[in-house]
């Protein structure tokens, strides 16, 4: 070979091959990391209730985790399907996730509902706790029995967060069983606690833990709580179950992100969900809102759990 071209192909040979090597690392290291910058924090309920409270909880401790801001939006409406459909509407990157509850999965049982299971990629459940009916301290309606008599005579309003939700197939459950309750919907979690104060609904259908500071401040009382068996708190309280009503649609509130999302990008979330999960601080709250010690359930297991929950309350939904 010409010593001309020998020297050449000496040159060109490594550097054509290091080009080709360099062509297929940058794709990869090329990637955008994540996250790079704030994350939308959705929550789809207003000021003040178990939704807002558990983003607000959150929020600071993911931020450490992730390195990256996550401002709290809340954008109230249709039993949360306004401030999910503002998450579905975003690209599908993972820097728009939401809150996502019981209340909210209800919905699915109308065939009518333009979104479905399959949209959400669950990064989360965070917390789960048992519901209860809830009176004003001052209303004539001391006990369950009290509330049972009433019911039977005239319709009692009862305080829910929207027609269709877990509360509002409680108030059906009921009616069904001889009583007579009238599901009025409040969409902000304030006006909704406040209700049965003003008078303006008889019974609110909540979870214990979001209406604490009330249950402290001797505002209001359960007389009943959805359960298999009496809550320790709560011991003089009857569970659903004990006086013939087996409804037991336990409030859950999770994070979720739109499906699409790079699996890596849930993961990244998902596992900063389980450090909170895991501090001493958070399982103080849980305690603190009378919910499970052991809510957590990471994105693995989360949509199967869902799926469960979304059969549960098809068992008490009214037959169409």
């Amino acid at each position: 070979m010409d010593p001309a071209m020998l020297s050449l192909k000496r040159f060109f040979l490594p550097a054509i091959g290091g080009a080709l090597l360099a062509g297929a690392i940058l794709p990869a290291a090329a990637q955008e990391k994540y996250p790079t910058r704030p994350i939308e924090f959705i929550v789809p309920w207003g000021p003040g209730g178990g939704a807002d409270q558990l983003a607000r909880k959150v929020a600071p401790s993911l931020e450490k985790e992730l390195k990256v801001s996550l401002p709290v939006i809340n954008v109230a409406g249709a039993t949360g399907q306004t401030g999910l459909n503002k998450m579905l509407t975003q690209p599908a990157d993972g820097y728009s996730i939401s809150i996502f509850i019981a209340d909210t999965l209800a919905v699915l049982m109308d065939p009518a509902t333009k979104w479905k299971l399959e949209d959400l990629v669950p990064a989360g459940v965070m917390i789960r706790q048992p519901s209860a009916f809830f009176v004003a301290v001052g209303s004539p309606l001391k006990t369950w029995k009290d509330v049972e008599a009433e019911a039977k005579k005239r319709p009692l309003k009862v305080g829910v967060t929207g027609f269709g939700s877990a509360d509002d197939l409680t108030v059906i459950y009921l009616n069904a069983k001889g009583l007579k309750f009238q599901s009025v919907p409040f969409p902000k979690p304030a006006e909704r606690y406040t209700a049965i104060l003003g008078g303006h609904a008889d019974i609110l259908y909540e979870q214990l833990g979001d209406v604490k500071s009330f249950l402290e401040g001797k505002q209001m009382r359960p007389v009943i709580i959805f359960a298999d068996q009496r809550f320790p708190a709560y011991g003089d309280v009857p569970a659903g179950r004990e006086v013939g009503h087996d409804i037991v649609i336990n409030q859950f509130r999770s994070i979720t992100m739109k499906t699409g999302t790079e699996a890596a990008r849930v993961r990244a979330v998902s596992d900063a969900l389980a450090k909170v999960a895991a501090t001493d601080d958070y399982k103080a709250w849980l305690r603190d809102q009378y919910a499970e010690e052991a809510s957590f359930i990471p994105a693995a297991g989360a949509l199967a759990f869902m799926k469960r929950e979304l059969e549960t309350m098809r068992k008490y939904a009214p037959k169409k």
